[in-house]
């Protein structure tokens, strides 16, 4: 895409540094008086990403002005309050906006929903990857019979952390970046609580406190929630064993045997 042909026929003013990342380009910009961001997409499945936040439409997301393909001009949002800097002080509070930023995108809409992909095709990376038995194996069966047995099934965030949730001082804590997908939403719930970082994540008694605050904001019950954290820890490792990060992958898995040792002493 020509981003400076888009950016004259937008209207479009840089104000300030272009921001890459392993995905897509994303330009802070000035539009009729009005700060904006332009992301540009490089990735074919990123642009599900911008399919629901088009759906959203600004119902606790981001506001979109425009939208061309891979292009997507929005809104842009505070760095400050920051959910990351919240962890250092209250883990607790940061838990709960997550939560309510995570109900606001699985709301109840109008169809028809926008065609993404589904969880289950998101899920054949740990398949393949769990023919090596082991800790991606026993996150594998787990992800088997929670895809089996989906429960509220709705578009879903795809990424939802601390860094996609961020403050409008007009409407509250909004969401940005999502990768637009379907599924069960315990899915969304299980992301967050391996965030901000797997250091913070992997903290003694982190974890087994935090399935229960996002239980009583009105997220899947715990152990419905840590099954979702098995699994998605495995996914997680199989991505980062494909893109040649054994060392993540190695320290993600500690957080899928951690949870599946909660999930063991609950129903034991």
């Amino acid at each position: 895409m020509d981003v400076t042909a888009l950016m004259d026929n937008w209207q479009l003013n840089p104000d300030g540094d272009v921001i890459h990342t392993a995905s897509s380009d994303v330009y802070p910009v000035i539009v009729e008086g009005r700060p904006a961001m332009l992301k540009v997409t490089r990735v074919d499945e990123e642009t599900c990403g911008h399919d629901l936040m088009m759906w959203l439409d600004g119902d606790g997301a981001a506001r979109v002005y425009r939208r061309d393909g891979d292009a997507l001009l929005m809104e842009r949002l505070d760095a400050e309050p920051s959910l990351v800097d919240m962890v250092r002080s209250d883990d607790d509070g940061a838990t709960r906006i997550l939560v309510q930023a995570a109900q606001a995108v699985h709301r109840n809409r109008p169809a028809p929903w926008p065609e993404l992909p589904t969880l289950r095709r998101w899920f054949q990376a740990l398949e393949v990857a769990a023919t090596g038995g082991g800790a991606l194996a026993e996150a594998w069966a787990v992800a088997g019979s929670l895809l089996d047995d989906p429960r509220d099934v709705r578009p879903l965030h795809g990424d939802l952390h601390h860094g996609n949730v961020l403050w409008s001082p007009e409407r509250g804590w909004v969401v940005i970046d999502p990768k637009g997908l379907t599924g069960d939403s315990g899915y969304d719930h299980a992301n967050l609580l391996c965030n901000p970082s797997l250091e913070v994540a992997l903290r003694p008694g982190r974890l087994e406190r935090q399935v229960v605050v996002v239980a009583q904001a009105g997220g899947p019950p715990p152990e419905r929630l840590l099954a979702w954290v098995q699994a998605y820890t495995g996914l997680s490792a199989a991505w980062s064993m494909q893109d040649g990060h054994a060392g993540h992958a190695a320290r993600t898995l500690e957080l899928s045997r951690l949870a599946a040792g909660l999930l063991s002493a609950r129903q034991n």
